[in-house]
Protein backbone atom coordinates (compact mmCIF):
# COMPACT_ATOMS: atom_id res chain seq x y z
CA UNK A 1 0.00 0.00 0.00
CA UNK A 2 1.17 3.40 -0.59
CA UNK A 3 1.35 7.17 0.37
CA UNK A 4 0.28 9.75 -1.86
CA UNK A 5 1.52 13.31 -1.14
CA UNK A 6 -0.48 16.23 -2.80
CA UNK A 7 1.63 18.63 -5.13
CA UNK A 8 0.71 22.13 -4.75
CA UNK A 9 -2.25 22.07 -7.55
CA UNK A 10 -3.44 19.47 -5.95
CA UNK A 11 -2.69 16.50 -8.09
CA UNK A 12 -0.92 13.55 -6.54
CA UNK A 13 2.22 12.68 -7.19
CA UNK A 14 1.59 9.11 -7.57
CA UNK A 15 -1.42 8.33 -9.42
CA UNK A 16 -3.01 4.78 -8.66
CA UNK A 17 -4.60 2.64 -11.17
CA UNK A 18 -8.94 2.97 -10.71
CA UNK A 19 -10.09 0.19 -12.81
CA UNK A 20 -10.45 -1.41 -9.12
CA UNK A 21 -11.10 1.44 -6.90
CA UNK A 22 -14.33 0.88 -5.48
CA UNK A 23 -14.16 4.87 -5.88
CA UNK A 24 -11.93 7.55 -7.23
CA UNK A 25 -12.11 11.26 -8.22
CA UNK A 26 -9.86 12.63 -10.41
CA UNK A 27 -8.91 16.62 -10.76
CA UNK A 28 -12.73 17.61 -8.99
CA UNK A 29 -13.54 21.03 -8.57
CA UNK A 30 -15.96 22.02 -6.74
CA UNK A 31 -17.63 26.11 -6.27
CA UNK A 32 -19.47 28.01 -4.18
CA UNK A 33 -19.80 31.21 -6.41
CA UNK A 34 -16.55 32.24 -7.20
CA UNK A 35 -15.06 30.58 -4.06
CA UNK A 36 -13.30 26.94 -4.98
CA UNK A 37 -14.99 24.67 -1.89
CA UNK A 38 -12.57 21.76 -3.12
CA UNK A 39 -9.96 22.10 -6.10
CA UNK A 40 -8.56 19.45 -8.45
CA UNK A 41 -9.04 16.78 -5.96
CA UNK A 42 -7.65 13.50 -6.90
CA UNK A 43 -8.61 10.78 -4.46
CA UNK A 44 -8.42 6.84 -4.93
CA UNK A 45 -10.35 4.55 -2.33
CA UNK A 46 -9.28 1.46 -1.46
CA UNK A 47 -11.58 -1.88 -1.05
CA UNK A 48 -11.70 -3.24 2.17
CA UNK A 49 -10.93 -0.40 4.32
CA UNK A 50 -12.43 2.54 6.39
CA UNK A 51 -11.09 5.73 5.14
CA UNK A 52 -11.33 9.22 7.15
CA UNK A 53 -11.61 12.30 5.51
CA UNK A 54 -9.91 14.51 7.84
CA UNK A 55 -9.34 18.11 7.89
CA UNK A 56 -10.21 21.90 9.37
CA UNK A 57 -13.60 23.38 9.44
CA UNK A 58 -14.38 25.08 5.95
CA UNK A 59 -11.54 22.49 3.88
CA UNK A 60 -14.16 20.86 2.21
CA UNK A 61 -14.62 17.15 3.55
CA UNK A 62 -18.81 17.28 3.09
CA UNK A 63 -18.22 18.81 -0.52
CA UNK A 64 -15.88 15.78 -1.33
CA UNK A 65 -18.35 13.06 -0.04
CA UNK A 66 -21.22 15.37 -2.06
CA UNK A 67 -19.59 15.29 -5.40
CA UNK A 68 -18.52 11.67 -4.87
CA UNK A 69 -22.14 11.31 -4.95
CA UNK A 70 -23.33 13.67 -7.13
CA UNK A 71 -25.05 15.92 -4.83
CA UNK A 72 -23.13 19.12 -5.92
CA UNK A 73 -21.94 19.12 -9.63
CA UNK A 74 -18.33 19.31 -10.01
CA UNK A 75 -16.91 22.48 -12.60
CA UNK A 76 -14.40 20.12 -14.02
CA UNK A 77 -12.75 16.35 -12.88
CA UNK A 78 -14.43 12.96 -13.10
CA UNK A 79 -15.66 10.33 -10.51
CA UNK A 80 -15.91 6.82 -11.17
CA UNK A 81 -16.94 3.59 -9.54
CA UNK A 82 -15.39 0.51 -10.10
CA UNK A 83 -13.86 2.12 -13.21
CA UNK A 84 -17.49 2.81 -14.37
CA UNK A 85 -19.17 6.62 -14.39
CA UNK A 86 -20.79 7.26 -11.13
CA UNK A 87 -24.51 7.59 -12.57
CA UNK A 88 -24.59 4.35 -13.65
CA UNK A 89 -23.17 3.03 -10.29
CA UNK A 90 -24.92 5.07 -7.72
CA UNK A 91 -26.83 1.95 -6.45
CA UNK A 92 -23.43 0.57 -5.16
CA UNK A 93 -22.75 3.62 -2.91
CA UNK A 94 -24.92 4.27 0.49
CA UNK A 95 -24.95 7.57 2.23
CA UNK A 96 -25.43 8.55 5.89
CA UNK A 97 -25.79 12.52 5.69
CA UNK A 98 -25.20 14.66 8.24
CA UNK A 99 -27.85 14.50 11.20
CA UNK A 100 -27.90 18.52 11.33
CA UNK A 101 -28.96 18.58 7.66
CA UNK A 102 -32.16 15.95 8.05
CA UNK A 103 -35.50 17.21 8.70
CA UNK A 104 -36.63 15.28 12.31
CA UNK A 105 -39.47 16.85 12.34
CA UNK A 106 -41.37 15.33 9.14
CA UNK A 107 -43.91 12.71 10.65
CA UNK A 108 -42.43 9.11 10.01
CA UNK A 109 -41.69 5.87 11.96
CA UNK A 110 -38.49 4.37 12.40
CA UNK A 111 -39.24 1.58 10.67
CA UNK A 112 -40.42 3.59 7.67
CA UNK A 113 -36.87 5.58 7.50
CA UNK A 114 -35.42 2.01 7.33
CA UNK A 115 -37.57 0.69 4.34
CA UNK A 116 -36.22 3.59 2.23
CA UNK A 117 -33.26 1.59 2.03
CA UNK A 118 -34.85 -0.95 -0.05
CA UNK A 119 -36.25 1.50 -2.41
CA UNK A 120 -35.39 -0.65 -5.35
CA UNK A 121 -36.53 -3.61 -4.15
CA UNK A 122 -40.18 -2.23 -3.60
CA UNK A 123 -40.29 -0.51 -6.40
CA UNK A 124 -42.88 1.78 -7.95
CA UNK A 125 -45.81 -0.31 -6.23
CA UNK A 126 -43.61 0.55 -3.24
CA UNK A 127 -45.62 -2.99 -2.00
CA UNK A 128 -43.91 -3.69 1.52
CA UNK A 129 -43.92 -7.28 2.12
CA UNK A 130 -42.72 -9.80 4.98
CA UNK A 131 -39.46 -9.79 3.70
CA UNK A 132 -38.45 -6.27 3.44
CA UNK A 133 -40.12 -5.97 7.46
CA UNK A 134 -37.51 -8.77 8.34
CA UNK A 135 -34.81 -7.32 6.30
CA UNK A 136 -35.30 -3.60 7.77
CA UNK A 137 -36.14 -5.24 11.52
CA UNK A 138 -32.84 -7.17 10.94
CA UNK A 139 -31.02 -3.52 9.98
CA UNK A 140 -32.32 -2.02 12.90
CA UNK A 141 -31.10 -4.86 15.75
CA UNK A 142 -27.23 -4.48 13.99
CA UNK A 143 -27.62 -0.97 15.41
CA UNK A 144 -29.33 -1.75 18.87
CA UNK A 145 -32.74 0.40 17.81
CA UNK A 146 -34.86 -2.51 16.86
CA UNK A 147 -37.19 -2.10 20.15
CA UNK A 148 -37.62 1.82 18.95
CA UNK A 149 -39.07 0.57 15.33
CA UNK A 150 -42.99 2.00 15.46
CA UNK A 151 -41.42 5.36 17.46
CA UNK A 152 -41.76 8.61 15.37
CA UNK A 153 -37.93 9.09 14.40
CA UNK A 154 -37.99 12.89 15.74
CA UNK A 155 -38.93 11.37 18.99
CA UNK A 156 -35.50 9.75 19.95
CA UNK A 157 -31.92 11.42 20.66
CA UNK A 158 -29.30 12.64 18.61
CA UNK A 159 -27.59 9.27 18.73
CA UNK A 160 -30.27 7.25 18.44
CA UNK A 161 -31.42 8.62 15.02
CA UNK A 162 -28.09 8.90 14.06
CA UNK A 163 -28.30 4.78 14.40
CA UNK A 164 -31.28 4.38 12.20
CA UNK A 165 -29.81 6.44 9.74
CA UNK A 166 -27.30 3.79 9.59
CA UNK A 167 -29.31 0.82 9.42
CA UNK A 168 -31.45 2.79 6.92
CA UNK A 169 -27.89 2.58 4.82
CA UNK A 170 -27.60 -1.28 5.80
CA UNK A 171 -30.62 -2.06 4.22
CA UNK A 172 -29.06 -1.02 0.79
CA UNK A 173 -26.26 -3.66 1.02
CA UNK A 174 -24.49 -1.54 -0.71
CA UNK A 175 -20.50 -2.09 -1.70
CA UNK A 176 -19.40 1.66 -0.49
CA UNK A 177 -20.63 3.56 2.55
CA UNK A 178 -20.59 7.31 2.54
CA UNK A 179 -20.65 9.08 6.25
CA UNK A 180 -20.42 12.72 6.90
CA UNK A 181 -19.46 12.95 10.41
CA UNK A 182 -20.90 10.30 11.90
CA UNK A 183 -19.99 10.73 15.42
CA UNK A 184 -20.65 14.18 15.67
CA UNK A 185 -22.93 15.27 18.91
CA UNK A 186 -23.50 11.09 19.72
CA UNK A 187 -23.02 9.84 23.05
CA UNK A 188 -20.03 6.80 23.90
CA UNK A 189 -22.37 4.00 23.40
CA UNK A 190 -23.81 5.31 20.08
CA UNK A 191 -20.40 5.80 18.98
CA UNK A 192 -18.94 2.38 19.69
CA UNK A 193 -22.03 0.75 18.33
CA UNK A 194 -21.41 2.53 14.90
CA UNK A 195 -18.03 1.85 14.67
CA UNK A 196 -18.45 -1.50 15.68
CA UNK A 197 -20.99 -1.99 12.28
CA UNK A 198 -18.46 -0.12 10.78
CA UNK A 199 -16.12 -2.51 11.24
CA UNK A 200 -17.90 -4.82 10.13
CA UNK A 201 -18.83 -3.87 6.49
CA UNK A 202 -14.43 -3.27 6.40
CA UNK A 203 -14.24 -6.96 7.45
CA UNK A 204 -16.89 -8.05 4.72
CA UNK A 205 -14.98 -6.40 2.19
CA UNK A 206 -17.12 -2.92 1.78
CA UNK A 207 -15.39 0.24 1.22
CA UNK A 208 -16.27 3.31 4.32
CA UNK A 209 -15.33 6.50 4.02
CA UNK A 210 -16.08 8.46 6.79
CA UNK A 211 -15.91 12.30 7.03
CA UNK A 212 -14.59 12.60 10.95
CA UNK A 213 -13.21 15.42 13.02
CA UNK A 214 -11.75 13.51 16.56
CA UNK A 215 -8.29 13.54 15.30
CA UNK A 216 -7.63 11.40 18.62
CA UNK A 217 -9.61 8.04 17.81
CA UNK A 218 -7.95 8.09 14.05
CA UNK A 219 -5.07 5.57 14.40
CA UNK A 220 -7.89 2.82 16.41
CA UNK A 221 -10.83 3.70 14.15
CA UNK A 222 -9.42 4.05 10.55
CA UNK A 223 -7.16 1.60 8.51
CA UNK A 224 -6.48 4.57 5.78
CA UNK A 225 -6.57 8.59 5.76
CA UNK A 226 -7.46 11.26 3.40
CA UNK A 227 -6.23 14.83 4.06
CA UNK A 228 -7.87 17.89 2.96
CA UNK A 229 -7.66 21.28 2.53
CA UNK A 230 -9.41 22.69 -0.48
CA UNK A 231 -6.75 20.63 -1.87
CA UNK A 232 -5.96 17.20 -1.37
CA UNK A 233 -2.62 17.09 0.96
CA UNK A 234 -2.32 13.55 1.44
CA UNK A 235 -3.87 10.01 1.46
CA UNK A 236 -2.50 6.14 2.52
CA UNK A 237 -2.48 3.92 5.34
CA UNK A 238 -2.30 5.88 8.73
CA UNK A 239 0.97 4.27 9.79
CA UNK A 240 1.96 6.73 6.73
CA UNK A 241 -0.25 9.47 6.07
CA UNK A 242 -1.03 10.64 9.64
CA UNK A 243 2.10 12.12 10.80
CA UNK A 244 3.36 15.03 11.85
CA UNK A 245 4.20 16.73 8.69
CA UNK A 246 0.77 15.83 7.02
CA UNK A 247 -1.30 17.87 10.06
CA UNK A 248 0.65 20.69 10.08
CA UNK A 249 0.34 20.68 5.95
CA UNK A 250 -3.82 20.35 6.39
CA UNK A 251 -4.17 22.02 9.72
CA UNK A 252 -1.10 24.65 9.66
CA UNK A 253 -1.56 26.99 12.62
CA UNK A 254 -4.86 25.63 13.81
CA UNK A 255 -3.35 22.88 15.68
CA UNK A 256 -0.47 23.85 18.07
CA UNK A 257 2.88 21.73 17.81
CA UNK A 258 2.72 19.62 20.74
CA UNK A 259 -0.90 18.71 19.95
CA UNK A 260 0.50 17.74 16.36
CA UNK A 261 3.37 15.60 17.80
CA UNK A 262 0.55 14.19 20.32
CA UNK A 263 -1.59 13.36 17.60
CA UNK A 264 0.80 11.82 15.00
CA UNK A 265 1.18 8.34 14.58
Amino acid sequence: MTVALAAQNGQTIQDPAIGHSPLALRGVTVTYGDKPAIFSIDATFEPGAMTAIIGPNGAGKSTLLKAALGIVKPISGMVSVYGKPLKSELPRIAYVPQRASVDWDFPTRVIDVVLMGLARELGLLKRIRKTHLDKANACLSRVGMDAFANRQIGQLSGGQQQRVFLARALAQEAEIYLLDEPFAGVDAATEKAIIAVLKSLRDAGKTVIVVHHDLSTVAEYFDRVFLINTTAVAEGIVERAFTAETLQAAYGGRLATAQIAQLAV
